[in-house]
């Protein structure tokens, strides 16, 4: 019997949080809804880390998720940004861990590489190709919404590969893979 599963996916942002959901059967994914939470209009840094907990958990509220993607901070020249991002992260952490929620992190790259199949892509690619692949019709206002949602997805098709892999005997794995064996 094949399981649904909801995937709230989170680019946590100290100005805007983008946010995705999606609903996965079996190797099917159906689009839910994608949005974001701004937040660049609060000045109080510690304000925005409690509008990023309270929306997190609204969410989890809202489309009750099994699990939680969220996009890792990536190591900029800045440490103040870093800082401040991990903290947003931080906040999406404990939300989903109040609620007793798994929570996979995956870096930036990552989410590109299996949206796009290309790490270093831009927003615009891979708002283009979840629009294409979940059939969403108008481009969202803001891309940080497309970023929750390609994290969601990321869970999505990285679940897939290991769901799939894990009935695999080494003899096939070797068959499959002869470069990898020295």
């Amino acid at each position: 019997m094949i399981k649904d599963s909801i995937i709230l996916g989170i680019d946590p942002g100290t100005n805007i949080m983008g946010y995705g959901v999606i609903k996965k059967r079996g190797d099917k994914i159906d689009f839910l809804c994608l949005d974001v939470l701004l937040l660049n209009r609060t000045e109080n840094h510690h304000l925005k880390l409690k509008k990023i907990f309270e929306k997190t958990s609204e969410l989890i509220k809202i489309f009750s998720p099994t699990e939680i993607a969220v996009e890792a901070p990536f190591f900029g020249k800045n440490p103040q940004s870093m800082l401040k991002l991990g903290r947003a992260q931080g906040a999406v952490i404990i939300a989903s861990m109040t609620h007793n929620l798994p929570i996979t992190e995956y870096a930036p790259k990552k989410i590109k590489m299996a949206i796009t199949g290309y790490g270093q892509a831009s927003k615009e690619q891979v708002a283009g190709m979840l629009m294409n692949m979940l059939s969403i019709g108008k481009k969202p206002k803001y891309l940080d919404s497309t970023d929750g949602l390609a994290a969601a997805v990321c869970h999505a098709l990285q679940k897939n590969q290991l769901s799939n892999n894990k009935n695999q005997s080494w003899e096939q794995f070797i068959k499959q893979n002869p470069k990898r064996i020295n």
